[in-house]
């Protein structure tokens, strides 16, 4: 059962969270723009309402993952999430060439700023508030195997390098009289607020595409097996044909188990159940799936052709020679 706050879940707490700090920000950057003039700070605010946006959208997201599997969705609906995942990207992507369009406007029309202080301040004010945040938003999403959290909170991030960038703008717009820094500065910085937002996007569509795991996880789930199958089996017995897939949270493992042809199922069925157990106290959130082969037969099994080996038939080589 999904942990929860006040009754609602974790993650859908948080979700709720990041609108009202998205508001408060948002509040912030608006008032900074509007006591200075600056087409920088302005930018920044139009980036915060992009933040807004998003975060209900991870909220929308987050409450149809949180849903339990279905006859429908006998997986579960977790991958809901990176399809927020990739609006957020989507989103700081065009917020980026808004900055970028305001920017060139404002270079070809610079003026003197009102208030600058003032306006930093309060900009100031509302980035560490942003960079807090955003924090907070990366180590929780990380530790409850969020992607959309992670991608509200690298969108987040975004935006603080954005009024950063916008800060040391007006500072040295404000310290030489230079005018124009304050475009180009902001220029500079939507280029790479442009960078982050393809990154999420390429993440978030890896996920969608049933995207491996990394090769480290793939390493340690495989040293996993080979160590439970030399402790646990009852006679020689190997694995082939490992495939992982992410869902949100969820890393599907499958993998198949080659056994002696004279091994009873019961056998067979307690080695699976010692393999479940072992990947998933490796892997947290592991959905482990086994499919079980006689040894001769499995050179020629049809599964063997739909893994990513090559095709051709060829003993289990994933784990060695059969123990």
């Amino acid at each position: 059962m999904a942990a929860t706050f006040l009754g609602i879940d974790r993650r859908l707490a948080l979700a709720v969270c990041s609108i009202l700090v998205g508001l408060v920000v948002f509040g912030l950057k608006y008032l900074a723009w509007h006591v200075t003039g600056s087409v920088a700070l302005f930018a920044d605010a139009l980036e915060s309402i992009v933040n807004v946006v998003a975060a209900a959208a991870v909220l929308v997201a987050l409450h149809v993952s949180v849903q339990p599997a279905d006859r429908g969705h006998p997986f579960g609906h977790t991958k809901a999430e990176y399809f927020s995942a990739v609006l957020e990207g989507v989103l700081i992507v065009i917020a980026a060439f808004s900055i970028l369009r305001e920017s060139w406007l404002a270079i070809w029309n610079p003026r003197a700023l009102e208030a600058p202080l003032e306006g930093m301040l309060i900009n100031g004010l509302a980035t560490v508030l942003n960079a807090a945040w955003a924090a907070l938003l990366l180590r929780l999403g990380a530790r409850w195997r969020s992607v959309a959290l992670v991608a509200d909170g690298r969108h987040l991030v975004a935006d603080v390098w954005t009024s950063v960038g916008v800060l040391v703008g007006l500072l040295l717009a404000v310290a030489t009289g230079w005018h124009l820094l304050d475009p180009l500065v902001a220029a500079l910085v939507a280029l790479n607020i442009v960078r982050i937002g393809v990154s999420v996007i390429r993440q978030s569509v890896g996920g969608l595409m049933d995207e491996a795991a990394a090769p480290d996880v793939v390493a340690r789930i495989e040293s996993t097996i080979r160590d439970a199958i030399t402790t646990s089996s009852p006679g020689p017995a190997g694995f082939q044909a490992l495939r992982t897939r992410h869902a949100g949270r969820t890393l599907f493992v499958e993998f198949t188990l080659v056994v002696e042809g004279g091994t009873t199922v019961e056998a067979a069925h307690a080695l699976c159940d010692r393999l479940e157990e072992a990947v998933g106290a490796e892997v947290d959130g592991a959905e482990v799936v086994i499919h079980v082969e006689p040894r001769s037969q499995a050179a020629a099994t049809p599964r063997d052709r739909r893994s990513f080996r090559p095709r051709r038939r060829a003993p289990p080589q994933d784990s060695g020679p059969l123990r």
